[in-house]
């Protein structure tokens, strides 16, 4: 579930931030370019899935410590 909640997360706020430039920027937000957005989105997933396994879950006192 955490998984799929980070999906749709992480695609509304590429979605927002897609949208929010395009303004800015005075391009049309068209298909192509949201597509490209929502693609971006799984690629910010994928990255933080990875970083989260990489990442040690213990502090670093309980790294060392062994009883």
């Amino acid at each position: 579930m955490k998984y799929i909640m980070l999906v749709i997360w992480s695609a509304l706020l590429v979605s927002t931030l897609n949208y929010v430039v395009s303004s800015i920027n005075n391009v049309t937000l068209d298909g192509p370019a949201f597509t490209k957005g929502l693609w971006i989105s799984l690629v910010i997933s994928a990255l933080i899935i990875i970083m989260g396994a990489v990442i040690p879950k213990d502090s670093p006192k309980e790294i060392g410590h062994h009883e």
